[in-house]
Formats: structure tokens, sequence, C-alpha cells
């Protein structure tokens, strides 16, 4: 919600009109000097919508305020052009609404397109967060990485690196937003309050490392060519791809990282597939490419990436993980009931490479139970085994 400045106002006074923290007010209007703020000014106030109010016969300024639930200089300062003594029937005036529920999609199979579609929402209504493009997908899809929060600690998650397990992706959207409406509502998520979080900790999101594939797998084939064809010769003329998890070109995303490459290229296919191939050498995906080229950007204190299923979570990579994974992975299953396991059978993955260079936590999450792609029936038990994981890492 945008207010533009009068005389005499301050960050301060917006902060507590409003009821926003004066931090938030401050991330939110980056280009602005809170100190020398300038009368027509615009800024912007986070956390708030706007809704259209007609007048209409014996209404006044302060009957309309505490219709609405909102001090009445809210209403004054929103329409400025407003004079409170003399208002006219049939004018329209904005009513400021706080948000205090979710925005994003998670009743339905979820794309790309929803993705972006929630995450242009969630700007607009909380411009404290930074959205930026690491890259693009082999069709040319940006791929997003969200920021929140200001301190040194920089916690990263990611979802959908594999294409049928999309469902990854709305567990991290939604706790994007419930984050987010915690913080412009002063408030809590399960009794843990979250401004000093934000404070203290730089979250890092990659919802949707895999967008083609996820498209293929929610929407069916696509209509460009040569992506058309050659998904169908890789599947072999099927055009059921509830079990592509790979790019679109065939490639497995998280089989792409120079951690063991060699040995997984061994034991898996040896052209493109649905699943599983590792490509002809490390990091030839421009995915997997952009995956890298923020971590090398970056400095991660831990990273996790959310696939599906199974309900473990995978925290080593020969023997090379710190010993405070071990305590954080006890954490993370005490809050979510999922499994650690240690080791596993497998290399090259994102998790695996983090460790690897960083000699820092890396864990693979594997939620949900059943075949992938895992049925929205089971959103909510994973959202909430997830939330756990999520909070614990930050």
């Amino acid at each position: 919600m945008e207010i533009r400045v009068r005389g005499g106002d301050s960050f301060w006074g917006y902060s507590q009109l409003f009821g926003v923290p004066i931090q938030l007010l401050l991330d939110s209007n980056p280009g602005i000097n809170p100190q020398a703020l300038m009368i027509g000014q615009t800024v912007n106030i986070p956390g708030y919508v706007t809704r259209e109010y007609q007048i209409v016969p014996g209404d006044t300024i302060w009957q309309i305020a505490r219709t609405a639930g909102v001090p009445q200089d809210t209403l004054l300062l929103l329409n400025p052009s407003i004079q409170a003594n003399s208002l006219r029937v049939g004018q329209i005036i904005q009513i400021p609404v706080r948000v205090t529920n979710y925005m994003v999609h998670t009743s339905r199979p979820y794309d790309y397109g929803d993705m972006l579609e929630d995450l242009n929402t969630l700007a607009e209504v909380y411009p404290f967060i930074r959205i930026q493009s690491i890259g693009t997908s082999v069709m040319g899809k940006e791929l997003p990485e969200i920021r929140i929060g200001i301190g040194s600690k920089q916690v990263h998650a990611n979802a959908s690196f594999h294409a049928n397990e999309w469902i990854t992706t709305p567990v991290l959207i939604r706790f994007l937003n419930e984050y987010l409406l915690a913080l412009t509502n002063n408030g809590s998520i399960r009794g843990l309050v979250m401004n000093p979080l934000y404070e203290s900790t730089m979250l890092s999101l990659v919802p949707m490392v895999d967008p083609d594939g996820v498209d293929l797998v929610v929407n069916g084939l696509p209509s460009e060519e040569p992506y058309r064809s050659d998904v169908l010769a890789i599947n072999g003329e099927s055009s059921d791809f509830s079990g592509w998890k790979a790019n679109i070109r065939g490639v497995d995303l998280n089989n792409q990282f120079p951690a063991l490459w060699e040995r997984q290229a061994e034991i898996g296919p040896q052209a493109p597939a649905p699943r599983d191939y590792p490509g002809t050498a490390p990091l030839t995906e421009p995915e997997s490419q952009a995956m890298a080229n923020l971590t090398w950007n970056s400095n991660f204190s831990r990273v996790l990436a959310f696939h599906t299923q199974g309900r473990v979570i995978y925290w080593g990579f020969e023997g090379l993980q710190p010993p405070e994974s071990e305590v954080i992975v006890n954490e993370f299953a005490r809050v979510s009931g999922y499994e650690p396991i240690e080791y596993v059978e497998s290399w090259a993955g994102f998790k695996d490479w983090f460790i690897q260079d960083w000699r820092r936590p890396g864990f693979t999450i594997e939620v949900g139970q059943g075949t992938n792609p895992l049925p929205l029936s089971q959103f909510e038990q994973i959202y909430q085994e997830s939330l756990g994981i999520l909070l614990a890492s930050l």
C-alpha cells in the first residue's frame, strides 16, 4: 500500500499508526532517507492492501473509520484529497486493509505460472522482500530467488529440483507467506516470534529449480519444438509424464554437481531419460549452473533441498559434514517426525556438493510418503512437518 508524505510525517509515526515494525518500513523503502522525508513523496506500507468505498448520505470520516476498524488518521493519510468535513455522496475513497490471511495457491497442482503469480502478489504487499533472477531454464523461464531478512547468517532452501516433486514448491511459498504475515503483524509461528529472526538471519529461497520439468508434469506436453518431440522420444512416445524427474532435456538436475559425479555417471542412464541421467559432465544444464553460481556468490551457513518422498532427511556425504550437522538434523527429526539418515548410495547431489566444498551442513529432505507426484491431499501434513524444519533452520 502506498501513501503520500505530509508535513511532519516520520517513519516512527507510520510505524505507530499502522502497527508495522519500523525495520520493515525502512526495508520496504530502500531509496528513501527516513531523516529527510519530502512532502508528496511516496512511501510503501508493508502488510496492507486497499479497498474502495463509495460515500453514501450521512457518512462521516469518523463513522467510516470506526466501521472499517482503522484509525481515522489512516483514512486521511491514504486519501489526501479528501476534505473530512465536506464528504461528497458518490465519492470513492480508499480503505486500508491489514492482510491477515494467506494469499497463495495451495489447492491445485502448482505450476510455474502459479509460482510467479504468488510471488508477484507477495512482492506487492510485502515490498521488503527481494526477488532476483539467478538464471534461466532451458526453455528460457526465469529462475527466481527470494531473499528476506537482514542478518549475517544465511540460510538457503530450494524445492522442485525434480519435476514430479512439484508439491515442494507450494510448501516453500506458503512458508514465505506465513513468515511475512507474522513479521508484519508482530506475530509468532508455533510460539516463536519472527521479527528477531528477520534481524539475525537472511533466508534465501529458490522455490522451483526445474520449471520446465514441473510444467511438463503438471500441464503435459509443451507446444514448442524441439522440446515437444524430444520429451516424447525420451519418454518412449508416452504422454504420461508422472514419472518424469528430469529437466526438459532429460537430465536429472540433482545428479549434476561435481561431488563424485563420475561415480553417479557410472551407475546412471547413459542417455537422456525421464530420471537419473546425470548428463555428459557436471553442471552442463542452465538450471544446475544457476544454483551453483548462486551458491558460489553467497555465504550460506546451511542449505536445505526439499524433495519427495519417504519422510527421511539425508545429512551426510563421505564423512565431510561438520559435527553440527548431526545436532541440526536431530532437531529437524524431532520437529518433523522424519528419520535422519547419514549416508545413501547416491552422489552428485546439490547438498553433497555443498557439504564437500564448504564443509557446512547440507540436508536433503524427502517429504511425504507414497508414489511421486504425491497427491495434494498430503499437502497439509507435508506443510506442517516441513514448517518445523524451516523454523528450526532459521
